[in-house]
Parts: C-alpha cells; sequence; structure tokens
C-alpha cells in the first residue's frame, strides 16, 4: 500500500454518517501513514448510521472552528442521508469545503456528500458520480454523472456508495502523493 506519512487529512461530518463511509476511511488513511482528524460542528461524539439504524460513535477530533483548509492536504466527505444534508445547511462547513476546493487540495466526497459540492456549486463542469438517488440533483447542478465506482476531475473524488469504499480510499491516497491540482484546475 502507498504511504502518504506526514499527510493532514480531515474528515469532516456530524451525526448520521454513513458508517463504514467514514471508518474504512479513516483506518485505510492512518495504515498509509496520515494524521487524520475527525471535525464536526460539534465537540464530543458523532453517532454513524448503519444500514437501518443508528451504529457507532466516533470521537471528535476537531470542531470546525478550531481548523482550516491551511492545516491539511484533504478532506473526506462521509455520506449517508443525514450527514451530508445537515451540513449542506452549516455555513461554516460549507465555507470550509470551499476553501480546499479553491485551493485545489483534495477534496473527495462518497455517496449522498455529493450534496455538498452541488451545495457550493462545484460540479459544474465535472464528471462525477454518487449514490444513484442524488443524481439528477448532480446533473441539474450541471455535473456530468457517471455511474463508475470512482471518479476523479481536477482533485475532486468522487464515489457511489460503500461498496466503492477500497477504490475511493485507493484514489484518495494516490491523488493526496500527487498533491495540489491548483495548476490542473487552472490549466481546464
Amino acid at each position: 500500500m502507498p504511504e502518504i506519512r506526514n499527510s493532514k487529512v480531515m474528515i469532516l461530518a456530524t451525526n448520521g454518517f454513513e458508517q463504514s463511509e467514514l471508518l474504512v476511511p479513516l483506518q485505510k488513511l492512518k495504515e498509509a501513514g496520515a494524521n487524520v482528524d475527525v471535525v464536526s460542528p460539534e465537540r464530543g461524539e458523532i453517532r454513524g448510521w448503519k444500514h437501518k439504524d443508528w451504529g457507532e460513535s466516533v470521537a471528535v477530533d476537531k470542531t470546525i472552528a478550531e481548523v482550516k483548509a491551511d492545516d491539511y492536504d484533504a478532506i473526506v466527505l462521509p455520506g449517508g442521508q443525514i450527514n451530508p444534508d445537515l451540513l449542506r445547511v452549516n455555513e461554516q462547513a460549507l465555507k470550509l469545503i470551499k476553501a480546499f476546493i479553491d485551493s485545489g487540495k483534495v477534496v473527495a466526497a462518497i455517496c449522498h456528500a455529493p450534496w455538498l459540492l452541488v451545495e457550493l456549486d462545484a460540479v459544474k463542469g465535472r464528471q462525477v458520480t454518487s449514490y444513484h438517488s442524488i443524481k439528477t440533483d448532480v446533473k441539474n447542478a450541471g455535473g456530468k454523472w457517471v455511474d463508475r465506482e470512482v471518479v476523479t476531475d481536477r482533485g475532486i473524488i468522487t464515489s457511489r456508495n460503500p461498496g466503492d469504499l477500497n477504490a475511493f480510499v485507493a484514489k484518495v491516497i494516490e491523488e493526496i502523493e500527487e498533491g495540489s491540482h491548483s495548476r490542473q484546475r487552472a490549466a481546464s
């Protein structure tokens, strides 16, 4: 497995995140050598969603107010229906995600998390995938929706669902190794 030692990755989530979409990237990114912080609007713990009921709680390392995009190499946005729906109405969360996008840093969104990219008008003209139920939202926001396990377009990585997690995390690691995509973004 590639190593991304000394890289800093933020996983931004709140209550209702799809459990595997936070826990699998957290574990695999740490195994690859990254320093990973779980960041949330609230302190303490946030609770996941597993299949059709509440799942495990995860400790929050830092609140949104305590972090800035400049301190990280990448941001991972887990899905689930509840988590991104709550975050897309949180102005602090949106400003933080936009700072990652504007800087050309790696932004990775899985399942319903591309809703956050739609909210920020960040899918227009990009190839994107997502959970199939938000395909129309992506298209209406100007995204070019495709049905593939992982899609990367100018530093933004998207995946469809928990079944795509291995490909999703592998692509996140690869993109972190490559570094900032500000040059690619400026060239397009």
